[in-house]
């Protein structure tokens, strides 16, 4: 057990060496984890530095469409802020544990705020393609949990608390740089799934059933261990699509990047409006 607390505390230890190394002091207090399609809004930051995950230490490296594999540290309206291009999900075929990993080198940064992104499927009706939904609870059906195995106390607690996964006083900050820009926003409980394949009629009905408004392949398991470090979460999904049998459209992934390319502008505004507010609020 030992050995493997080991094994997993000195790869991250080089991944933050590596980057204190590549970003001037300060690193940021925030992250932000950007989903599919969605990485352009790390392509505006104000006098930015990037790093290709690829050249990090040990960092898991992204093989789908719509995840560049990049960290940018840089500006948001004067605040600065990291932004994780991309990210690695589980069907991918990497180690749950190796999927968290970069939650893991946040929190030794010291960063301790996060906004996790997704793109996802809107299981109630009344959800359209578009909509951003602030996710205020979630349903981890991914059939595997970030924290199993030998665990180290410096990570935080082995039984962490999971009441409020996502910050409520955040959740209504969003909802209220919401209003004051005009963005409809909706709420709901986001289920994780492991993918890669699409969810059945039959899986989705079951989603609904036990609670589940909007379903992704991702996020889950980044929220989890995030709580476990003591870092503060805020999730935005990007509905997608019509989850399966909300619609009789077949599903693909190309659909999800046009759908976040034609209303990326909406999620770019809510996003980029929404960090500068958790930073200043701190």
């Amino acid at each position: 057990m030992r050995k493997f607390v080991l094994t997993m505390r000195i790869p991250i230890e080089q991944a933050v060496c590596f980057l204190r190394a590549a970003f001037p002091e300060p690193i940021p207090r925030i992250a932000i984890v950007l989903g599919s399609g969605l990485s352009e809004l790390g392509d505006e930051l104000e006098a930015s530095k990037v790093v290709r995950t690829s050249d990090v230490p040990n960092w898991p490296l992204s093989t789908v469409s719509g995840h560049p594999g990049r960290l940018t540290v840089g500006g948001m309206d004067g605040e600065r802020v990291l932004v994780q291009q991309g990210r690695v999900h589980f069907y991918e075929g990497y180690p749950i544990q190796q999927v968290v990993f970069p939650i893991r080198v946040f929190a030794a940064l010291g960063i301790r705020r996060l906004i996790l992104t997704n793109a996802a499927g809107g299981i109630r009706p009344d959800f359209q393609p578009g909509d951003l939904m602030l996710v205020i609870d979630q349903i981890n059906w991914m059939g595997t949990n970030p924290l199993i195995g030998p665990n180290d106390p410096n990570w935080g607690l082995r039984f962490p608390d999971m009441s409020s996964v996502y910050d409520p006083e955040w959740i209504r900050l969003a909802e209220t740089v919401g209003t004051e820009l005009g963005i409809q926003l909706r709420k709901g409980v986001l289920a994780g799934t492991s993918g890669p394949s699409y969810e059945t009629a039959a899986e989705i009905r079951m989603l609904k059933q036990i609670g589940a408004d909007a379903v992704t392949m991702s996020t889950i398991p980044e929220a989890i261990t995030a709580v476990q470090m003591g870092i503060r979460v805020l999730g935005i999904s990007f509905i997608s699509n019509y989850a399966t049998g909300v619609s009789t459209q077949k599903l693909s992934h190309t659909e999800v990047e046009e759908t976040a390319r034609s209303h990326r502008n909406r999620f770019k505004t809510l996003v980029r409006n929404t960090a500068v507010r958790i930073v200043r609020s701190a």
